[in-house]
């Protein structure tokens, strides 16, 4: 299965690379209930029947506590940053649009790395970071125009329903209330290029034709699309749980530790930006 992101599709661990492949073949055979390990032919993976290793360990297989580390230290960066540009730019009114452009081109670099790494054969620690870093900028000034000039109190708002809906969809995967087939992923992945698309359209409206654009954004439509929003980030949430958990026991190198990471922080900042628009739009500030 490839688990990929709504905003950036990523290469998972079923790419055609040494000891991984074949991993959506494995999944089929799970379907009918007869499964085999992909990574067969490396000596350090998990038998995922007995859950014990096929051999002693040799610290270059992932572990979950490499995707928490790796996460942490991505997230952090982006906290760091994120805090960074809400104390030094300016925001006032008169500056407001200096620290939007400052927003801009932030968010345009971290584009361009995300674009990167989601091409590469191998995750680039440089480039998760350095990703991390210009998103946190970008969150930064837009978290922190939104709480001081639009709607104040949101942005705690957004940030309590972000770690919320991770913790409830963890607890939820972990007692297995959802389970990431591959109908589920199909699905998943045919609403969320749906849901970019008219985003996409909307924005074109916006610029060209000026308003609300098509109002996806906006009102009680803007509310529903807000809604749809979250609970597609919440179900790519389920898709990078799944991609670790499989990486985990069945082995995969531990550089993929960092592509987890980075698919993670994705997924979280897709999230705190829609409940941030969806609370902005019911405090009555759309």
């Amino acid at each position: 299965m490839r688990s990929s992101n709504p905003v950036f599709s990523r290469r998972g661990f079923s790419r055609d690379n040494g000891g991984y492949a074949g991993f959506e073949a494995q999944q089929a055979q799970a379907q009918a209930g007869t499964a085999t390990n992909p990574y067969a032919t490396n000596p350090y993976a998990t038998d995922p029947t007995t859950g014990m290793p096929a051999a002693p360990v040799r610290g270059n297989v992932m572990t979950i506590d490499d995707v928490v580390s790796r996460t942490a230290m991505t997230l952090g960066t982006l906290i760091v940053t994120a805090t960074i540009a809400w104390i030094a730019l300016p925001v006032d009114p008169a500056n407001v649009g200096k620290s939007y452009g400052i927003a801009i081109g932030s968010a345009i670099i971290a584009f361009v790395l995300a674009m990167i790494q989601s091409f590469k054969r191998k995750p680039a620690p440089a480039l998760i970071l350095g990703y991390a870093a210009f998103e946190g900028v970008f969150l930064g000034v837009i978290s922190m125009v939104t709480s001081n000039l639009i709607s104040p109190g949101v942005v705690v708002q957004a940030v309590l329903g972000t770690m919320c809906v991770f913790a409830g969809v963890l607890v939820a995967y972990k007692m297995r209330w959802i389970r990431v087939t591959r109908r589920f992923t199909g699905f998943v992945m045919a609403a969320a290029l749906g849901f970019v698309l008219l985003m996409v359209a909307n924005s074109l409206f916006m610029v060209f034709g000026g308003g609300d654009g098509l109002g996806f954004r906006s009102g009680p439509l803007g509310i529903v699309f807000g809604i749809v929003g979250v609970i597609l980030g919440a179900c790519f949430l389920a898709l990078d749980f799944k991609q670790v958990e499989d990486g985990v026991t069945y082995g995969a190198p531990r550089e993929e530790s960092w592509l987890a990471a980075f698919g993670l922080t994705l997924t979280l900042v897709w999230i705190y930006l829609e409940l941030l628009r969806l609370f902005q739009i019911l405090s009555g500030d759309d």
